[in-house]
C-alpha cells in the first residue's frame, strides 16, 4: 500500500463495499520460509465483521490452521500505467495508479457441517449477478459427487480487525492535470479495467 495519506482517504464503509463488490483476493498467512498465498473468492458479512471462504484441504494454509492465524486478504481493483506526458506539465515521472483494499484479522477453520451452507451462499451471490440466467445451485449436483467434492475442501472464516484502502488516483495533482491523465488512461488501456480507473480518477478529490 502506498504510504502517502492522501491516497487513504476512503472510509471503512467504502473500502468494505469495494471488497464486497470484487469478492476475490489474495489470502496471505505467514509461513516459515515465506508468506503462504492463495487466491480465493470470499463473502463479507453484512456488517463487515467476517470474511468467509473455503480452501482445498491440501492447501498449505488449510494445513496450517490447527489454530487461528493472523491473515490478510489483498483485493486488487483497476490499475494502470500513467505516462508523465499525459499531465501536460514539466518535470514529472511515470507512475502506476490503482485501487486496492487490504483486510486483516484472524483466520480460523470452521466446522465441516457449515460447508454446504457456505457454498450455497457463495454460489448464490455470484449466480445472482448473472440474472436473468437461472441460477446454478448445488442441488443440481449428484449427491454422491457433491459429497465427494465437499470432503476435499474446508470452510474458513476471518474475523476482520483491520481495513485499509489505497485509492491512488493522482489526487496530488490539480483537477486539470488529473483529468488529462484520466483521458490518457482511457485512450491507451495500459493496465486492467482502465475505463473504471479513468472514472475513479475523474471523481477523485
Amino acid at each position: 500500500m502506498h504510504p502517502n495519506p492522501i491516497y487513504h482517504d476512503a472510509d471503512a464503509a467504502r473500502n468494505l463495499a469495494f471488497a464486497r463488490e470484487v469478492g476475490f483476493g489474495v489470502l496471505a498467512v505467514n509461513g516459515q520460509a515465506a508468506p503462504m498465498l492463495s487466491h480465493v473468492p470470499f463473502l463479507l458479512s453484512d456488517d463487515g465483521v467476517f470474511a468467509e471462504l473455503h480452501l482445498v484441504r491440501s492447501n498449505p494454509i488449510a494445513r496450517a490452521l490447527k489454530v487461528p492465524l493472523s491473515a490478510s486478504i489483498a483485493i486488487s481493483g483497476p490499475h494502470g500505467y500513467i505516462s508523465p506526458d499525459w499531465y501536460g506539465i514539466d518535470d514529472q515521472v511515470p507512475t502506476w495508479n490503482y485501487v486496492a483494499v487490504h483486510l486483516s484479522g484472524q483466520l480460523e477453520l470452521r466446522p465441516q457441517d457449515e460447508l454446504r451452507d457456505l457454498l450455497d451462499r457463495q454460489s448464490g451471490h455470484f449466480e445472482n449477478l448473472l440474472s436473468p440466467k437461472p441460477p446454478w445451485t448445488t442441488d443440481k449436483m449428484t449427491p454422491d459427487v457433491m459429497d465427494k467434492m465437499m470432503r476435499q475442501i474446508v470452510p474458513c472464516r476471518m474475523k476482520i480487525t483491520g481495513v485499509d484502502g489505497t485509492w491512488k488516483l493522482n489526487q496530488n495533482k490539480t483537477d486539470e492535470v488529473r483529468l488529462r491523465a484520466a483521458d490518457g488512461v482511457k485512450a491507451n488501456d495500459l493496465g486492467v479495467n482502465t475505463d473504471a480507473l479513468s472514472m475513479h480518477m475523474r471523481t477523485a478529490k
